[in-house]
């Protein structure tokens, strides 16, 4: 048999150390057009952003009164997922509704 094993096999009084580095965030915005209405606007953000019915409205008050409001901050995953079902139930509506994300 061999050797008991007793840890000293290895070489770790010296640990290295990695920093960690948070994922980047990123911004989902809702750009202005002349066809989307508010009230779809208000049911994306709050079906597919889960905002109430008071904060969606003011997020799309800010859509139609600045051209854009932020929805929201997501990992870069989540924002490609919601920009895309955001288009996907705009397109299915009817409407050109505009959703884009942008580096925090």
């Amino acid at each position: 048999m061999g050797k008991p094993f007793t840890g000293d096999e290895f070489e770790s009084d010296v640990l290295e150390r990695h920093e960690v580095k948070e994922p980047s965030r990123y911004k989902v915005l809702l750009h202005n057009d002349d066809y989307t209405t508010m009230e779809f606007v208000v049911e994306i953000l709050m079906k597919v952003f889960h905002r109430s019915e008071a904060e969606a409205t003011r997020i799309m008050l800010a859509v139609h009164h600045e051209g854009v409001g932020v929805c929201g901050v997501f990992s870069a995953e989540v924002a490609e997922t919601k920009v895309d079902l955001v288009h996907r139930l705009a397109r299915g509506a009817g409407f050109p509704l505009k959703c884009t994300m942008e580096k925090e």
